[in-house]
């Protein structure tokens, strides 16, 4: 059970960077931001989850089964992340590349503190063991002094690049080998770019990061020595009573200081061919993996190929949904769409293998997803992209960045899109 009480916040600003700072004391942390970013399927300005009462860790073969049994016996807030690797849970598949960081597949707890905020107010939750510290805690958050709790940064991290140039331009060559073949019609192809022996502040880079890019899914994780500090912009899956929408996104345009040009490059982008064709080669997939679960001819297409605009980057999305009955579980929903298909490429599949064979670095949490489920079943999941990963006991720091390889494909292009992405990363971390 869990003691539920409200305040008013005379500075909401003020009190979610106080909040995010206090909650470093904690072991498993997940905060989850929108940076004040408004649509029809916002629930929270922000969220945070942390000190676990309970938690399930793995990376055996049985991960979506297990956290079935774990959501369904908990049946209260859990927060955590499914890493793109359990595609080997639900498919034939496999990942033997090289793995820097080293994090678990799956990863949740069930908090005993719960903080979330809309506009002006905060809804405080905390299970009956620890209600009786709401009110010191209050007292604590509000005496936290942000500029003094977090150490400055110190030498920058020398960033390397898993696969150079020219070889990038040989694999993509590659797959569109593969794709001429017939063998797919569209992969996401990612690249690493990571330092070794480098020791980070791993919120005051997080801060940084979401300062650069103030995107509407944005997420701080801390899990004991391992961190995700993510600018994403993408929503892969949120279920709301029987509704369930999915929003990939397929398709990039830098932006620009000069308001017409900006405005050009939107409009360009919004008439693309090769990035609209992208963009609907996913959202048909997408339509696919969700009529698994959906009641007979529910899913639908609400918007297609819509530009948005972020501070890095104009991003084309569509949002997909379908209406489920109550018999379909909510992790199930997950497993039948897991990877997401603006990750992994059509068919989903044969996509899957051909990145696993082409890339040099195992995405582990990269491309994977954090969020939420709540008491009453409903969930909500983010895009692991525009995303720093740190391991602090192996002083290992990684980011990856990827596109759609289509036939319509131009190396140079692929790769000047990738540098577009990883952009607010490197400035991070390079100072």
């Amino acid at each position: 059970m869990r003691t539920k009480t409200t305040h008013q916040l005379t500075d909401p600003k003020t009190f979610k960077k106080q909040l995010l700072y206090w909650s470093q004391r904690f072991e498993d942390v997940v905060w989850l931001d929108s940076n004040n970013h408004k649509s029809k399927y916002s629930s929270y300005d922000a969220i945070l989850a942390t000190d676990a009462f309970t938690s399930l860790k793995t990376d055996d073969h049985q991960a979506f089964d297990r956290l079935q049994d774990y959501q369904q016996s908990t049946k209260d807030w859990i927060f955590g992340y499914l890493a793109y690797d359990l595609k080997n849970n639900v498919e034939d598949l496999k990942s033997s590349n090289f793995d820097g960081l080293d994090f678990p597949d799956l990863y949740f707890f069930q908090p005993k503190k719960l903080f979330l905020i809309n506009g002006n107010q905060v809804e405080i939750q905390y299970l009956s063991l620890v209600e009786d510290e709401i009110e010191e805690d209050l007292q604590d958050i509000h005496c936290t002094v942000t500029s003094s709790v977090v150490e400055k940064s110190h030498n920058p991290a020398k960033i390397k690049l898993r696969i150079r140039k020219d070889e990038y331009f040989n694999k993509v060559n590659k797959m569109l080998a593969h794709i001429q073949k017939g063998d797919i019609y569209e992969a996401n192809f990612c690249q690493e770019f990571y330092a070794e022996n480098c020791n980070i502040n791993p919120l005051e880079t997080y801060l940084k990061l979401n300062e650069i890019s103030k995107p509407p899914l944005a997420t701080f994780l801390k899990s004991e020595d391992k961190f995700l500090m993510s600018a994403s912009p993408e929503r892969y899956i949120k279920k709301m009573g029987q509704n369930v929408i999915s929003q990939p996104i397929k398709g990039t345009a830098k932006r620009s200081k000069d308001t017409k040009h900006d405005k050009n490059l939107a409009t360009a982008l919004s008439k693309d061919e090769k990035e609209r064709s992208e963009n609907i080669m996913i959202v048909d997939l997408v339509r696919n993996d969700l009529s698994q679960t959906a009641e007979k001819g529910s899913v639908k297409v609400q918007e297609l190929c819509k530009v948005y605009s972020f501070l890095q980057v104009h991003q084309m999305i569509s949002t997909i949904s379908s209406q489920i009955s109550k018999a379909i579980k909510p992790v199930e929903v997950l497993r039948t769409t897991f990877p997401m298909g603006s990750m992994t490429g059509a068919p989903k599949i044969s996509a899957m293998k051909i990145i696993e064979d082409l890339e040099q670095t195992k995405r582990g949490l990269y491309s994977g997803s954090v969020g939420y489920f709540t008491p009453d079943d409903d969930f909500d999941f983010n895009v692991v992209i525009r995303s720093i990963l740190y391991n602090a006991s192996k002083s290992y720091i990684s980011y990856s960045v990827g596109s759609a390889i289509t036939a319509k494909s131009n190396p140079l292009k692929e790769y000047e899109e990738c540098l577009v992405k990883a952009k607010a990363m490197r400035e991070v971390l390079e100072n």
